[in-house]
C-alpha cells in the first residue's frame, strides 16, 4: 500500500508524526516521506533522529494557512496526513482567531491543495474533544472534520478520498496526564492531584494511532471516520500505578475538560458498523454512487455510544503499570 508511495505528514515533527515516519520507514519502502512543519528546530532534530533514512525523508517549511505554499509542497504527493493542529485547550481559548486559522481555515487549505495537485488520500487526525464539543478546540476540530467529510462531495471524477481517524490524547503524549504525573513523582512528592474521582480515559499507544491511520489510507472511499477499539482506565487507577499508596486530592474539574472521553455519540450510532479491532462512522450524505463506502461490519444496535466510561474493556492498576514500563 505504501511502498514506492510519496507521503506528506502537515505537523510532522510532532509525537504522530515522528512515530509514523519510523513505522512506514521500518515496515514499507516508500518512495518519500515529507515533513510538513514551520518549526525549522523541530525538523534540524528530526533529521539528526532520522539520519539513516536520510535519502527517503524531505523537509518543507510551511504553514498550513499558507496555501500557495502547500501546493508546493503536494506536487507530486500521493498520500496527505494532516496532524498539524493548535491543540492546547486554554491557548485556543485564549487565542480563538489563531486556533481558527490553524485548525480551521488550514483545513481548507489542505482540502484545496489535495484537490488541485492530485493526492490519491487525505487522512486527517481528529480528537475525542470533537465530539459533543465543550471548548474551542473541540470545535474548530468538529468543523475541521466536517469540512474533510464533505471535501468527498468535491472530489467529482478525481480519484481522491477524504477521511478522518479519530481518538483521544495518546498514552505518554504531550497534553495527557502521564507527564503531569511523571514530574510531580520526580519533584518528589507524594500526593497526585486528580480533577475528578469518577474521571475515565481510553488508553491508546502512538503506535496503534499509526496503525489505525494506515488502516484508513488501505480501506477509506470517502468520508468514513474510523476509531480503534481500545481499553478504558480510571485517573485514580494511573495514579496508583504511577505512585503505589500515594494520597490523591480531589482538586476539581479544569474549564473546558471532560469527564470522560466519547468517541460514537448516539447520534452517530445511526450510520456506525462495528469490525474487529475498530469502529467506522460512516457519512449520512452520500454525494456519488461510484464512490458510496459500502459497510461491510456489524451494524451497532440503536442508541449505541462509545465512551471511556461505558467501554466494556478496561485496565486494570496492574496492567497500568506494566504499559507504563513499555513507554
Amino acid at each position: 500500500m505504501l511502498n514506492n508511495k510519496t507521503i506528506l505528514i502537515t505537523g510532522g515533527t510532532g509525537s504522530f508524526g515522528k512515530a509514523f515516519t519510523k513505522y512506514v520507514l521500518t515496515h514499507y519502502n516508500p518512495k518519500k516521506i515529507i515533513i510538513y512543519s514551520r518549526d525549522e528546530f523541530k525538523q534540524f532534530n528530526m533529521s539528526i533522529d532520522f539520519k539513516e533514512y536520510k535519502e527517503k525523508i524531505r523537509f518543507f517549511i510551511g504553514d498550513v494557512r499558507d496555501l500557495e505554499r502547500m501546493k508546493r509542497a503536494f506536487e507530486g504527493v500521493d498520500y496527505v496526513i494532516h496532524a498539524a493542529a493548535m491543540k492546547q485547550v486554554p491557548a485556543c481559548e485564549y487565542n480563538p482567531n489563531e486556533a481558527i486559522k490553524t485548525n480551521i481555515h488550514g483545513a481548507q487549505n489542505i482540502i484545496e491543495a489535495a484537490l488541485d495537485c492530485g493526492v490519491k488520500k487525505v487522512v486527517a487526525l481528529s480528537t475525542d474533544k470533537a465530539v459533543n464539543p465543550v471548548n474551542l478546540y473541540g470545535g474548530t476540530k468538529l468543523v475541521s472534520d466536517k469540512l474533510f467529510i464533505a471535501a468527498n462531495a468535491y472530489a467529482g471524477s478525481k480519484d481522491i478520498s477524504f477521511s478522518i481517524v479519530r481518538y483521544g490524547n495518546v498514552a505518554g503524549s504531550r497534553g495527557s496526564v502521564i507527564p503531569f504525573f511523571k514530574d510531580i513523582i520526580e519533584s518528589g512528592k507524594k500526593e497526585l492531584p486528580i480533577t475528578d474521582y469518577r474521571m475515565t480515559r481510553f488508553w491508546i499507544s502512538l503506535e496503534e494511532g499509526v496503525k489505525l491511520v494506515i488502516k484508513a489510507l488501505e480501506e477509506a472511499k470517502g468520508g468514513e471516520t474510523f476509531i480503534s477499539k481500545i481499553p478504558s482506565f480510571k485517573i485514580t487507577d494511573l495514579a496508583q500505578a504511577m505512585l503505589p499508596g500515594c494520597e490523591m486530592p480531589e482538586v476539581g474539574i479544569r474549564e473546558g475538560e471532560k469527564l470522560h472521553e466519547i468517541m460514537v455519540t448516539v447520534e452517530d450510532s445511526m450510520t456506525t458498523y462495528e469490525y474487529d479491532k475498530h469502529y467506522i462512522v460512516y457519512p449520512q450524505m452520500v454525494w456519488s454512487d461510484v464512490k458510496r463506502p459500502v459497510p461491510t461490519g456489524k451494524k451497532v444496535p440503536e442508541g449505541f455510544s462509545y465512551s471511556s466510561d461505558n467501554n466494556t474493556e478496561w485496565l486494570t492498576v496492574e496492567e497500568i503499570r506494566e504499559l507504563l514500563k513499555q513507554m
